[in-house]
């Protein structure tokens, strides 16, 4: 499962939405507003991406015996869908189209940093042993303590 301070939806949203703003107006001020439109487009198709993630990670291990090719499954054709719309997206409205592209790439990064940072910074805080999705041990299983020691054998 996710760990509730990583993943914040509401907070990429945000996020997307903010940085849709400053693509579309950037260009619009060159000459090529339709790229910033596409580019928040690829944006919001990365957040629905991680969005459907969640759900099917909640969903596949709440089942007795989840299967990592469940799982393997869902990622590949749910990729592949929206890859595919971002391609016919880029390849329909060529050269403006592209923005779609970048804006789907540019979300994995914002979707890293916007993970990882709040999770490096409770570990920098040594806030580790304290569970962040209501579930028993530290926010990382299987991390080491202070002493070395395997928390999650405690």
């Amino acid at each position: 499962m996710f760990p509730s301070v990583a993943f914040r939806p509401v907070r990429l949203s945000v996020i997307c939405v903010a940085i849709t703003a400053v693509a579309v107006l950037a260009a619009g001020l060159s000459g090529h507003l339709m790229i910033g439109v596409f580019f928040g487009i690829g944006l919001f198709l990365g957040l629905l991406n991680a969005v459907l993630v969640q759900r099917s990670v909640a969903s596949i291990t709440a089942k007795e015996h989840p299967l990592k090719s469940s799982m393997a499954l869902n990622s590949a054709t749910r990729l592949a869908v929206i890859t595919v719309i971002a391609l016919i997206i880029a390849f329909v409205f060529r050269p403006s189209g592209l923005g779609a592209m970048f804006g789907l790439a540019l979300f994995q990064i914002v979707l890293v940093a916007s993970t990882a940072l709040p999770v490096w910074k409770k570990l920098r805080a040594g806030d580790w042993a304290e569970p962040t999705d209501g579930a028993a041990g530290g926010a990382i299983a299987g991390s080491e303590g202070p002493e070395g020691r395997n928390t999650t054998d405690a």
